[in-house]
């Protein structure tokens, strides 16, 4: 039978146990587009899209704490359903240390339909997470638009100090300088920047339905985002920093 002496002195002959190894935590930016039949997946079914394209390619993801950890994944913004997306941002906090190339090698090697890796960039240590400045969308106008009509719109609206939409339920003021600093009509598209702000944001169906071309989605107009602009952008001549795809 064990007594407390034994016990104590059981206890003390132990070795101390060695401090645990700090886990290695590197935030890599992804510029990415998504296309095609990708475009009718849902902000949601994107980001479990990328959690499995991390595990397909066996890249070692650092985890959230809890019960439930997940891979650090992180989008500076949504992209809305059936939008089509030709510069989109993702962050990876990755448990290993790659180059950007070989990271950028992996990704494109899952051959995922309508997704393309267009850059990598290996964050410096203690870099913010990205932050969306203002998102530009191309808007293409449906056959037969009256294009005097459009123009009449465009300076209607940019006349307006501030604008109301709806949002669930709820009316949102807009001002329009700031949040719409961008409306153009070009030969066979809108081209539109849209402002992020603290309040809520306004999105291209927003931008139509103030126009009063509500109907121009049903007419077959399509949107895209063709740029996404962040507060601090990083990009460097290092390739151990950054690297962008080859384009052919």
């Amino acid at each position: 039978m064990s007594t407390l002496t034994d016990q104590t002195e059981s206890a003390t002959s132990r070795t101390p146990q060695q401090p645990l190894e700090a886990v290695l935590r590197i935030r890599y930016r992804v510029r990415f587009e998504k296309k095609d039949l990708l475009r009718w997946i849902s902000h949601r079914d994107l980001a479990r899209l990328w959690e499995r394209v991390v595990r397909r390619v066996a890249l070692k993801p650092s985890m959230t704490e809890g019960f439930h950890p997940k891979p650090r994944i992180g989008f500076p913004s949504a992209l809305a359903l059936g939008v089509e997306g030709f510069d989109e941002v993702v962050e990876l906090d990755l448990a290993e240390d790659l180059s950007p190339a070989e990271l950028l090698e992996r990704l494109a090697s899952d051959n995922q339909p309508g997704l393309t890796i267009k850059s990598v960039a290996r964050l410096p240590a203690g870099a913010k997470k990205a932050q969306l400045r203002c998102s530009d969308y191309t808007i293409t106008i449906p056959e037969g638009t009256d294009r005097a009509k459009i123009n009449d719109a465009i300076e209607q609206l940019k006349k307006q100090d501030t604008v109301s939409i709806e949002r669930k339920k709820k009316p949102v003021v807009a001002t329009v300088a700031t949040q719409i600093p961008k409306l153009e009509l070009g030969p066979s598209h809108l081209h539109l920047s849209l402002a992020a702000t603290d309040a809520a944001s306004l999105k291209p169906h927003d931008v139509l339905a103030l126009l009063g071309f509500d109907d121009w989605i049903e007419n077959g107009s399509s949107v895209a985002r063709v740029r996404v602009a962040l507060e601090s952008d990083f990009e460097s001549d290092d390739a151990n920093e950054f690297v962008r795809a080859e384009t052919t």
